[in-house]
């Protein structure tokens, strides 16, 4: 196990590297120093894993997943070490369900894919015909992770991967690239070398990872715009691909609900990572007879959060990751009330308070067709919208090109699932949000992408189905 100096040592740029200088987004002191790979790294770390992957794939399933299982044992030893970094330089604090959450996560979904059985399947065995689909790896698979969860993204993406054979070559965001080098610096311990390797590169590192012709698979987790772009650059070689892109999920509150009992769970359906989580809830329809209540008790919860600096142990909630994203969710507030919707909270950003953060809010009283309702805002404002029947929120909630999650409110699960039934999203969850599970196959509905991760499902998307017929 390293110190946190040590660690991040370990993996800050050389003094006569290319560097790029990460702030803390809290409080805008200096994080460290990341390395800026160019595209020549990135045929190093491709040429390396591609010379890597054979033996390892040979090695068998018990024995990668015993490998994985030792890489989990190593995340867990240095776990307060990569959530300190995790919070200094994304800004999530470390209690609640924030950094030290997200390490903890790293070694679950290690193991979970490392445990995971996948065996071959017969599909025909009628006493003249013998047909078994099994899975091959694909080689080498590059993995694109974003900033908002940058170490538990990039473990649900090379988990399954290195599992079913193949090698990895991960592109962090350039928001958070000293996390995820320091996380598979641990994970390497365990390792053969050059199977597992990070560029942390600009765009043009990303852009030739997706058309790189030794790269069998991409894997990405971001907006809409860039999944498009990835599939253009894809498609001269025929690269499988598995998208988790943008998301603007919506939960609906049944009118038989209790505004009392779910109002915790709601807040952090919507609040998770302050609010910075493409699975999160970011719109709430309320049925007319219990709105009211509904905004009170979620008032009430959201005022007791404390938001601050992610290493005081007090706090929940943290900043924005970047200025960019803190001035879409302003953007997004002011635009609301000047349309004449309600603030029941927040809105109201302290200008001398350093750091990007913008306070715990809540919108009621807002038309469903309003930007901060119809665009994403990926942050700590939520709207609240009106609903009188059933056939109007289902409506609502299934008006966008996006559905990566959503969700339904009510003590009737019978009821609750024959709504669920008619939301146009890939997952639907009953009185909870955004509550993802390593045994449960996770994926996107119309512009939010396509594919499947975790579980069976998710082993089978990162190797190359192959039917044996005889």
């Amino acid at each position: 196990m390293e110190t946190y100096d040590s660690l991040l040592a370990s993996i800050t740029a050389a003094p006569a590297q290319a560097s790029r200088t990460i702030f803390d987004p809290a409080t805008g002191g200096v994080v460290g120093e990341a390395p800026v790979h160019a595209v020549e790294d990135l045929e190093t770390a491709v040429a390396a894993a591609t010379a890597a992957q054979p033996a390892w794939a040979a090695l068998g399933h018990d024995a990668r997943s015993a490998a994985l299982l030792k890489a989990a044992d190593a995340v867990e030893r240095s776990a307060e070490e990569l959530a300190q970094l995790l919070s200094r330089e994304q800004g999530k604090p470390l209690n609640g369900p924030n950094a030290r959450f997200e390490v903890g996560a790293c070694a679950a979904w290690l193991r979970a894919a490392a445990s995971t059985p996948l065996d071959p399947e017969v599909v025909v065995d009628d006493g003249e015909t013998r047909a078994e689909l099994h899975y091959r790896p694909l080689g080498v698979v590059g993995a694109i992770g974003p900033w908002n969860w940058p170490m538990m993204i990039t473990v649900w993406q090379i988990a399954p991967a290195l599992r079913m054979g193949n090698a990895v070559v991960v592109k962090p965001s350039e928001y958070t690239p000293l996390s995820v080098l320091a996380l598979v610096k641990i994970i390497n311990e365990e390792l053969p070398e050059g199977l597992l390797s990070v560029v942390s590169g600009g765009r043009e590192v990303g852009a030739r990872l997706a058309e790189h012709p030794a790269i069998g698979k991409i894997m990405f987790t971001g907006s809409t715009a860039a999944g498009k772009a990835i599939i253009k650059s894809s498609a001269d070689t025929v690269k499988r691909l598995t998208l988790e892109l943008g998301g603007n999920d919506a939960g609906i509150v049944l009118p038989d609900a209790d505004p009392k009992t779910i109002a915790q769970d709601l807040f952090w359906g919507a609040f998770i990572n302050t609010g910075q989580t493409c699975a999160a809830l970011k719109r709430l329809y309320v049925h007319d007879d219990i709105y009211d209540a509904v905004c009170e008790e979620l008032t009430t919860v959201a005022k007791a959060m404390p938001m601050g600096v992610g290493l005081d142990e007090n706090n929940v909630l943290g900043p924005l990751q970047n200025k960019a994203q803190y001035d879409i969710v302003a953007n997004l507030v002011e635009a609301a009330r000047d349309s004449g919707a309600r603030i029941l909270l927040g809105g109201n950003p302290d200008p001398d308070q350093p750091g990007y953060f913008y306070p715990t809010t809540l919108v009621a009283d807002i038309d469903n067709d309003n930007p901060l309702v119809a665009e994403e805002q990926f942050g700590p404002a939520l709207p609240i919208i009106r609903y009188s029947t059933i056939d109007q929120a289902i409506e609502y909630a299934n008006a966008l090109d996006v559905g990566l999650g959503a969700s339904v409110w009510s003590p009737d699960l019978t009821a609750g699932r024959e709504v669920a039934a008619r939301i146009e999203a890939g997952t639907v969850w009953i009185n909870k949000h955004g509550a993802v599970d390593p045994r449960v196959p996770f994926g996107g509905a119309k512009q939010s992408g396509y594919g499947l991760e975790f579980g069976v499902e998710g082993l089978k998307h990162l190797g190359i189905p192959q039917v044996i017929n005889g």
